[in-house]
Order: structure tokens, then sequence, then C-alpha cells
């Protein structure tokens, strides 16, 4: 494999008071003195090049690790994007689809604990080798009433004493009230409403679908409209089918999508094993804001390869997990896994507005290729 190591700034910004701050550096203090950071340096990986490959065997994946002095997080902008990847870490797994040889801009910003930034460009030819993924399952919710026996399973069954884990408010049901397919989109139906079963009784309803299917790599596609309402809790995930086993987050679990009704737009892409749950020291989570989220169809997919995740919305790619090291720990994500579309309310750490009535999460396919 070739490797590029660009010790040169080519492009330095400095910013004072504030106007080049990352999104997640906040400070008062006027008067803190300013940290730049320095000595920023990149690497470029082009995975799979060699001497007769120089631009990679084909698969696109880029991998890129910056570092400098004084720099607490890092960003990368791709081919002058409007979306920055944070990595605390400074690694990011960057995965290129246009066929071909193709040169890319790469722009890395290294960030202080004030927010002030230098950054650094670069060019790498990527080959990306034609390939069409096969389309391996699916539901096009074309079939009018209850959602289909043949591809999912309605999870009723509470596993904590008659409730759900994180404190959820909800039960969830069987009914039509609940899950039922129209005009060519499932509707998940959140409800509130007095609800009674295995013992306890909860305030709100909903529905839990579990997928029939499970499988190993692939990539899977969801078009779906969000629900709206301090509360809400839709979330469209994955979990190892060992589960009944190993258990959680030993069987690993893959976040396509959740959205939390409270933070209006943030829409979350994560994992979580053995290692770490969501967002830790070492492995950040990645955040889309998407204004539309409850009025418009996205499509949220990720890719899942024995080498990384990778997280995309309508197209564009916004997360990749990718442990240096991989272990039962690390990366759980080596056997089958399977698919849950679902709408809790509310949680441990968040309540339900009291004026909430219903909302939907409505999907208009589910696809799985490989």
């Amino acid at each position: 494999m070739m490797h590029w190591i660009i010790g040169l700034l080519i492009i330095t910004s400095i910013s004072c008071g504030g106007n080049n701050e990352a999104d997640t550096f906040s400070y008062t203090d006027m008067d803190k003195e300013m940290v730049l950071p320095s000595d920023l340096s990149v690497s470029v990986e082009v995975m799979g090049s060699d001497e007769d490959n120089p631009n990679g065997f084909g698969t696109g994946e880029v991998q890129i690790i910056a570092t400098a002095s004084d720099a607490v997080t890092y960003g990368l902008v791709v081919d002058g994007g409007t979306n920055e990847i944070i990595a605390a870490d400074g690694k990011f797994s960057y995965i290129f689809k246009e066929e071909g040889s193709h040169d890319h801009n790469l722009r890395v910003m290294a960030y202080s604990g004030t927010g002030h930034s230098i950054e650094l460009t670069k060019t790498v030819r990527v080959f990306v080798d034609s390939y069409e993924a096969q389309l391996v399952w699916s539901d096009e919710f074309d079939v009018e009433g209850a959602v289909s026996k043949e591809n999912w399973k309605l999870e009723t069954f509470a596993p904590n004493n008659g409730s759900w884990w994180n404190g959820e408010l909800q039960h969830y049901t069987n009914r039509l009230d609940n899950a039922y397919v129209s005009e060519g989109t499932l509707k998940i139906v959140a409800k509130k409403e007095e609800f009674t079963t295995q013992g306890t009784t909860k305030e709100y309803t909903s529905a839990r679908l579990n997928s029939l299917f499970s499988f190993t790599y692939g990539r899977v596609e969801v078009r779906a409209k969000l629900p709206k309402g301090h509360g809400t809790w839709p979330a469209i995930w994955m979990l190892g089918s060992n589960i009944e086993t190993v258990g959680w987050p030993a069987c690993g679990e893959i976040d396509i999508m959740e959205h939390w009704g409270h933070e209006a737009g943030k829409i979350s892409s994560a994992t979580h094993t053995p290692s770490c749950s969501g967002g830790c020291p070492d492995t950040s989570v990645g955040t889309t804001i998407i204004a539309d989220y409850d009025t418009e169809f996205h499509v949220y997919a990720v890719e899942w390869t024995k080498e990384a995740l990778n997280f995309i919305i309508d197209g564009e790619h916004v997360y990749t997990y990718n442990p240096a090291i991989k272990n039962s720990d690390t990366w759980p994500f080596t056997r089958d896994q399977f698919l849950i579309l679902n709408v809790a309310m509310g949680g441990d750490w968040f309540g339900v507005d009291p004026n909430f009535k219903t909302s939907s999460m409505e999907v208009d396919y589910v696809r799985v290729y490989q």
C-alpha cells in the first residue's frame, strides 16, 4: 500500500473571537488566550494501493489520519462539500462512489480547545471499480393492511419486568392501531392512551418490528419520514442475531438512524459494543441536522463491510465507525444481524410533551443489498 504523508501546511486559517469555531466548542471568557494548533500533518492511504494499482483496487475507500500539536479535535470536508465530518482522534475513513479514476479534494482542519483552527488540503486520486450490488431482501409495503408476517415479527414482550429499557413509557402492541400499511407506506403510530399488559400500565402505545431476515455484511437503505413531538424516539437499527446467547452489547448494535423529539432535526448514527456505547473518548457519534425530518422522506443507509460501518443519509456519507483494533469488544459485527423499526416514547433522560396525542414514523421501503 502507498501512503502520502503531508507535512507542509498548504492553507492555514486563523480565527479570533469565535469566527471559525467548530460547533462543539463554546466558552464565555472573552479574554481567554487564543490557542492555535500547529504542526498539522495528514497521512492519506488509498486502500488496496500498490505498485500495480497506485489508486487502489477499486473499493474507493480512503483512510485519513491527522495529527497536530494543541489540537483537541479534527474536521474533514471532501470535495468542497457542506458536510464537515468530525473525529476527536483525527482518524477518518471515507468511501468514494464515482466509478473510474478521479481526483478528490480533502480539506482537513485541526481545532484547539479555544475553537481556533488551522487547515491543510490534499488532492488524492482514487479508483472505484464498477460494481452493482444485488437486492437480496426488501419490503416495499405495497400490500394494504397488517404488517407482513413473512417479513416482520411485532415484538410485544417487555423484557424489564413488564417495561422496556431506558425507562421508556410505552407498551408495544401488535394492533393495527399501532402498525399498518396504507397507500404504499408502513405507519408506526405512537399514541397517548393507557394500556395494560404483563401487569404494568403505560400511558403510551406504539409498535416495534423485528425483521425475520438476518444477514452479514451489505448495504441497508430505509426511506422514512419521522414523527414529531417532544418525547418521540424513532429508530432504524440492527441487533446481532445472537443476542439471546451472548446478550447486549456483546451482540453488537448498529443505529442507522435515531432521533429524539426534544432535539428536533438532530439525527444520530452510532454503534454500541462492549467497548463503547454511542460516544466515548475514542469513539465519536455521527450527528446530522435535517430540518424537514418530519415533513419529507429521507433515505437512511449503512454500508457494512468487514472493515468498517459507513453511515449515509440521502446519498451523502455522514459517519464512519472503523476501530483501529478489531476484536470482540470493539468489533462484534462479524455475524448476522436483524433489522428493527420502532418508535419509543420518553425515557430516563427526557419526558413527553403533556399535550402529545399521536405521531407516526412512515416508511416507504426497507432494502438490503449485497
